[in-house]
């Protein structure tokens, strides 16, 4: 893990564009951009959108953690991966998925030229070995910007396997790497996203992989830690060997990582 300096950063759209019918790629342009950095594909920012007045209200770093003015409107935070960083032109894209409801999936829905929004971090970076015979990558629709953004800094001679969760047949992207690799698309259709198993049911039909093989997780919590637990208990995989992330959770409450 590699840590870097906290800043908070007030940063405007620059252009809306749907990826696909629950995908928005929302570009963002600032001179506050300056000295950003994101050395991992799987890094996380947060997101600050306007409060129900319309105002961007930043939070100081406290003993417990974030702290927003006394008295204020707090903005809504949730957590994204940047999926792309120009530090050229200043820009950085973050592709959200619409669900329907919730501040940041309204707000990109929303969004046009001009809107501003709160950026902060990412606190730290997580670099994982480029020596691996193998890399497994493995999410659902909320993981595809990461999953996107590796294979894009793939260096040829890797070879990942992809299982991705989407859905609908819609919702595919288009990847692409300098690496080898394969992806598998799953599609619920109509499935919901917490009680679906297709990666749980891909997973374990996949046949046990030659070689070392690293495998990188983020779904629905609850989900990841079954399949996080199925690799180690299972499948003996070492646990450094597997980065399991729930990017979120059916009760709605807060991330968290492994």
């Amino acid at each position: 893990m590699v840590r870097h300096q906290l800043a908070m950063r007030t940063l405007e759209v620059l252009s809306s564009k749907r990826m696909t019918p629950h995908m928005q790629r929302i570009t963002l342009k600032g001179e506050q951009l300056h000295g950003f950095v994101s050395a991992s594909p799987d890094d996380h920012v947060k997101l600050l959108f306007p409060n129900a007045d319309g105002e961007l209200v930043f939070p100081a770093l406290g003993p417990n953690g974030p702290e927003f003015p006394p008295g204020s409107k707090p903005s809504p935070m949730r957590d994204y991966t940047p999926r792309e960083h120009d530090a050229m032109r200043n820009e950085l894209i973050i592709d959200f998925v619409l669900h329907g409801d919730g501040p940041a999936s309204t707000w990109a829905e929303q969004a046009k030229p001009g809107h501003r929004i709160g950026v902060g971090g990412p606190r730290g970076s997580f670099l994982i070995a480029d020596d691996f015979d193998r890399y497994m990558l493995i999410g659902d629709e909320t993981a595809l910007p990461a999953i996107g953004r590796r294979l894009d800094e793939m260096p040829a001679g890797a070879h990942v396997v992809v299982l991705v969760e989407i859905p609908e047949r819609a919702d595919r992207q288009p990847l692409g790497s300098q690496a080898a690799f394969e992806v598998t698309w799953l599609e619920r259709n109509g499935i919901e996203a917490a009680s679906s198993d297709l990666l749980e049911s891909a997973l374990r039909e996949l046949p046990k992989l030659p070689g070392d093989t690293f495998y990188w997780i983020a779904a629905e919590s609850r989900r990841v830690r079954t399949m996080r637990r199925f690799l180690a208990e299972d499948r003996g995989v070492p646990k450094e060997w597997i980065r399991a992330t729930g990017y979120w959770k059916a009760d709605g409450s807060e991330e968290d990582e492994d």
